[in-house]
């Protein structure tokens, strides 16, 4: 399939929509990252449109997303690499759904408008980005989380027994992914000082939509052009808060495993062990996240060594060796 629209027929077929970035003054006066956007529209869109539909009764869930801490955090550029190949291992397991839910409905007529494997699919993109980070046995590496498992499983519910509704779950990603998903592109590539070749960062790049503006809206007068009743177009703007909880509840996950990352990051991207460390290594964590192990024996001699008897040991042999060592000197 290939996207060859000029704009003027991209004119005659559907209303005009644009969406423009909104740039947001940081308190330094420079310009700060924002996943903002406005929309200006004409008089041609019918406020019962899908796409007008999803717009506004997806608002208010929306601005939540953008507002969960890893989602700041990721503007501000406060991302580690760590986190950040964790997220992606989330992306690749939920596009990997969702695109195997698409193949098998795309000749559905309730979604086979909306078909565009060549344009809009992730996984193999996701793919290089997982073997930049993790190398050639990357699949070996990588797991599902908890909160990625549970949107795994939804997408493949909907997939198999209400495909409609997958209308709302490729809505929800592929836009976002050609708006706010390109600023996050930039601050990634800048923040984890990533090649300019973009590398690591492939799952952002769409070779094949040569103006995103375009096919954003020829995405929208597909959504608009389905043959839909009032019920079910209901029922797609409610699977798609649903698919923002998901996604909340993913970038929530990723905000506790990264509290639990050190700052520091020796080469290759795991964390150094100071305590702190990458919750694969360290089966602490995973005790904490409830995914059974014994305790860390950074942690437990940590424990140990703030018992007050301990301590007073471990003053007293400082105190011997300080002495010994003035001895030596002297």
């Amino acid at each position: 399939m290939e996207m060859t629209i000029s704009p003027a027929g991209i004119a005659r077929l559907i209303p005009a929509v644009t969406t423009m970035p909104a740039a947001q003054e940081s308190p330094e006066g420079g310009e700060e990252d924002t996943l903002h956007y406005e929309e200006t529209e004409d008089d041609a869109v019918s406020p019962m449109d899908l796409s007008e539909l999803l717009k506004e009764g997806t608002k208010e869930s929306h601005d939540r997303a953008e507002n969960t801490q890893f989602v700041k955090d990721f503007l501000k550029g406060r991302i580690k690499k760590e986190l950040f190949k964790l997220a992606t291992v989330a992306l690749y397991f939920t596009y990997s759904a969702l695109e195997e839910e698409m193949d098998h409905n795309k000749d559905n007529p309730l979604f086979a408008p909306l078909y565009f494997p060549v344009e809009l699919h992730r996984r193999e993109a996701l793919a290089k980005d997982l073997k930049y980070f993790y190398g050639e046995d990357w699949k070996e590496k990588i797991q599902c989380s908890e909160a990625t498992q549970q949107y795994v499983d939804r997408i493949h519910h909907v997939g198999q027994h209400e495909p409609e509704l997958l209308v709302a779950h490729a809505y929800t990603r592929y836009m976002g992914d050609l708006s706010g998903g390109q600023v996050l592109k930039k601050v990634a590539q800048r923040a984890l000082k990533l090649p300019s070749t973009e590398e690591g960062i492939q799952f952002y790049v769409f070779d094949n939509i040569s103006n995103a503006q375009q096919f954003k809206q020829l995405y929208r007068a597909r959504m608009n052009a389905l043959d839909l009743d009032k019920n079910t177009k209901e029922r797609i703007v409610e699977e798609a808060n649903k698919a923002f909880r998901f996604n909340m509840q993913v970038f929530d996950e990723l905000d506790k495993v990264g509290r639990s990352l050190g700052e520091e990051a020796q080469d290759g991207g795991v964390p150094v062990h100071d305590g702190k460390g990458d919750i694969r290594k360290c089966p602490y964590y995973a005790d904490k996240l409830g995914t059974a192990g014994p305790s860390c024996p950074f942690h437990a001699a940590v424990g140990l060594a703030r018992q007050p008897l301990v301590q007073l040991v471990l003053a007293a042999c400082m105190a011997m060796a300080a002495g010994a060592a003035a001895w030596y000197i002297l």
